[in-house]
């Protein structure tokens, strides 16, 4: 187990990075392909417009999940700054889905339509990694939202250049990171044998959250296609799999920042 100490400035700018993570570093290298153009010239293509409107379907459930996540576990925050906190980061996911079901309707694509094929596996993800207390909560949002945030920026470094800007727009981070690494972190300074319980809840977390993100990629052909590299350029097979290795580096990174063994 790593230092269970207070956050040091150092470790704060660790987080700070990891919600930015080095995985999506190639959204920063000269675009080519799909990624060079904008939305009009993109979606003229029917197999693309058809994975983007997969993807942003996936995403606006996700972040309305989220938004229903994050209330109810501020019922089981400690005190009423906590309370508030977390109502707080859920209103902002909430906006985060706003924009996503505008940018829907603007591309003439129905909401609900876009959303429905991902409800049940998010909906069963969320129902079997249900946090039984407020630590475990703070460590679902944390580790697993960043997985799949993780597996999105990866995704928006090969999509146009409107879509990409959105996709990035609504993985900010909204405060729930650093909020809980120094809640986690000072709750294992007070009792370190908790530290060994929420690194097996992490563990667990991040194979659900994997399993989850394969079985929604899986079942949509045109979302699959795409990440393969049979419509967006960047991706193959050998490509995926250094995917999913540098999501799994970035998970170990954060659970040091949380004081917990990955």
């Amino acid at each position: 187990m790593a230092d269970q100490g207070v956050p040091l400035p150092g470790e704060r700018a660790i987080v700070r990075t990891m919600e930015t993570p080095d995985n999506a570093a190639a959204a920063a290298e000269e675009h080519t392909g799909i990624a060079a153009q904008d939305w009009a010239r993109a979606s003229a293509e029917p197999q693309y417009k058809a994975a983007v409107v997969d993807l942003l379907g996936a995403l606006a459930y996700g972040e309305l999940a989220a938004f229903e996540r994050l209330a109810e576990d501020a019922k089981l925050a400690p005190s009423l700054d906590d309370k508030a906190e977390l109502a707080k980061m859920a209103s902002a996911e909430f906006q985060h889905f706003q924009r996503l079901r505008d940018r829907l309707t603007a591309i003439d694509v129905e909401p609900t339509g876009a959303m429905e094929p991902f409800a049940a596996a998010l909906d069963e993800f969320h129902r079997q990694t249900a946090p039984s207390d407020w630590l475990e909560g703070l460590v679902k949002a944390y580790v697993g939202d960043s997985i799949a945030s993780d597996f999105y920026r990866e995704v928006a470094a090969r999509l146009d250049s409107d879509t990409r800007a959105l996709v990035l727009t609504v993985l900010d981070d909204t405060g729930h990171a650093s909020f809980a690494v120094e809640k986690v972190r000072a709750a294992i300074e007070a009792e370190p044998r908790v530290g060994g319980r929420l690194a097996l809840w992490a563990r667990r977390l991040m194979g659900e959250a994997l399993s989850q993100a394969q079985r929604v990629v899986a079942d949509r052909d045109a979302l699959s296609t795409m990440l393969v590299g049979g419509v967006a350029d960047g991706f193959d097979l050998a490509e995926v799999g250094k995917m999913f290795s540098r999501i799994t580096e970035a998970h170990t990174k954060r659970m040091a920042a949380l004081g917990l063994a990955a």
